[in-house]
């Protein structure tokens, strides 16, 4: 790799902390183009904007989509910014790129009787667990928080007959999210289900944790959430590709919609920055409104269309 990209590179790691997954997709992306370029003749530091737009065209000629181009690019730009920040050159060819244009996508949503199959599912796995795997997926469904969240709920946040949870999300936001009837059922149902053993090995001081594990962390890890969501989509019937905690996070946001919720009290509620990040549960159903036209109207179906017979003259 160029020498360049890789004081880039060591930049991230040393001052700003990148993770090893972050440097890793940084390389292989610098990587691609610089392989690129070379077999031009052209250094990655050096080359100019002509020189980049071919590499990014090259990437649309391979079939590759838009929002891989984009997150290219987005390397490129870092990239050059540092170069040229470091005096290594004089311009940031990049500032001459446009980004590639993205069509919003979709969240996957399931319906209605699939998520009250999935919280039936996950609620009749053995106990203890069966609890504990409902009371999460209720918790997923009822308030729609993220994952980390909900594993990073601390026991002090659950108060018996509370309306609310005080949650703390990205950036260490707090925020208040809903706590209806059947996810405060089965997070209570949950802790009085804890045997006597649990209680006598912890003592007397109750665990930190609402979902408790025995890791590093202390609870739950998001991929042991993970495997609980699936896992009970499998015993429902349903296809776990299809499901994941962050798919029940859009079943909140998408069936409230439908219910008539406002979307600035789903934004607070979803603990989004900008509104715009909500609107696109707006698109997720009319795409669902539009799918029912098509499969129940009946002039939406080819096969019932006819074309308007024409007035005999005269």
């Amino acid at each position: 790799m160029d020498r360049h990209a890789e004081a880039f590179l060591e930049m991230l790691a040393a001052e700003r902390g990148a993770s090893r997954n972050t440097l890793a997709a940084y390389s292989a992306d610098l990587a691609d183009c610089g392989a690129f370029l070379s077999a031009r003749g052209i250094a990655l530091s050096s080359a100019d904007a002509p020189a980049l737009r071919a590499y990014l065209e090259s990437l649309a000629d391979a079939g590759l989509s838009a929002r891989t181009a984009a997150r290219r690019l987005s390397a490129l730009r870092q990239l050059h910014l540092f170069l040229y920040r470091e005096r290594i050159r004089p311009d940031d060819p990049t500032a001459e790129l446009d980004r590639p244009k993205l069509g919003r996508r979709l969240p996957r949503v399931l319906a209605q009787a699939e998520v009250a199959a999935l919280i039936d599912a996950a609620a009749a796995a053995p106990a203890p667990a069966g609890l504990r795997d409902a009371a999460l997926v209720e918790l997923l469904y009822g308030s729609g928080l993220r994952a980390s969240e909900v594993i990073a709920l601390p026991r002090a946040a659950f108060r018996q007959g509370a309306e609310a949870l005080l949650v703390r999300g990205k950036g260490g936001k707090e925020r208040l999210v809903p706590l209806g009837p059947r996810a405060r059922a089965a997070i209570a149902a949950m802790l009085e289900a804890e045997t006597a053993e649990e209680k006598a090995r912890r003592g007397q001081a109750p665990p930190r944790w609402l979902f408790p594990a025995r890791g590093a962390s202390g609870h739950l890890t998001r991929q042991t959430l993970g495997l609980i969501v699936k896992r009970a989509a499998a015993a429902a019937g349903i296809d776990p590709a299809r499901v994941s905690p962050h798919v029940l996070r859009h079943a909140f946001a998408t069936h409230l919609l439908e219910g008539g919720a406002d979307l600035r009290s789903l934004q607070a509620m979803l603990g989004h920055a900008d509104v715009a990040t909500t609107e696109i549960y707006t698109h997720v159903s009319a795409a669902r409104l539009a799918a029912t036209v098509a499969a129940h109207h009946p002039l939406a179906r080819e096969s019932h269309a006819k074309p308007p017979r024409s007035r005999p003259r005269g």
